[in-house]
């Protein structure tokens, strides 16, 4: 029997992606919640590098950063439904929006958050933009692996719940700059994988404002 924990925080959208992936494989799991504030010796122990959540620990070995894991769950639990494309260059070109969406996500939030005047403008016109590029790059297609609820999806999904966040930080509707995103988004949240996880976007709103508070103190 396969001994699984996730080392996870609530409301962190990386944490969600490997949360997610094993609901879809159907793994039996431990899920572990860490308080950034005071961590854990087992966090710093299995994840002694970044010190950060999420880390999947599958039979005593820890492997960290979200999008590795997640990669790593499709291969141990090979079972249906594969979470990866089988076809190199469709696998290829998944692999290249995980990395966009992890470079410019969660790093213009944060410029755009953390700011004000003209820096926030900017930051807020980038991330309008970001999501406008992953829209076009979804197109017309149901899910980024097509008909198949995959990669990219679980990579990307957990922003949703900071839709709100963005918006209200931002003063801009989501809805009204990315359509189709949006529409996206609620077929995502119709599988049970991912609307049983991704918390109230207006609690996390919430929890943001307080960390800031506590980021000003």
């Amino acid at each position: 029997m396969d001994e699984v924990v996730l080392l996870d925080t609530w409301g962190s959208p990386f944490g969600m992606r490997a949360w997610i992936a094993l609901e879809e494989k159907g793994v039996k799991y431990e899920r572990k919640e860490e308080d950034l504030s005071n961590k854990s010796p087992l966090l710093l122990q299995t994840n002694p590098i970044h010190k950060k959540v999420p880390v999947l620990i599958h039979n005593g070995k820890p492997i960290c950063e979200s999008a590795i894991i997640v990669q790593y769950i499709d291969e141990v639990w090979n079972q249906n439904p594969p979470l990866i494309p089988s076809d190199p260059y469709e696998r290829a070109q998944a692999r290249f929006w995980v990395d966009y969406i992890d470079a410019k996500v969660y790093p213009t939030w944060e410029k755009m958050w953390l700011s004000k005047g003209e820096e926030h403008e900017a930051g807020k016109r980038e991330l309008i933009s970001i999501f406008k590029q992953l829209e076009e790059t979804l197109g017309d297609k149901p899910f980024y692996g097509n008909e198949r609820f995959g990669f990219v999806d679980i990579v990307l999904i957990p922003f949703y719940s900071w839709f709100y966040t963005f918006e209200t930080y931002g003063n801009f509707q989501m809805e009204a700059q990315c359509p189709k995103l949006v529409a996206w988004a609620k077929r995502c949240m119709q599988r049970n994988t991912v609307s049983t996880i991704l918390p109230n976007q207006k609690q996390l709103y919430i929890a943001v404002v307080e960390m800031e508070k506590n980021l000003q103190t």
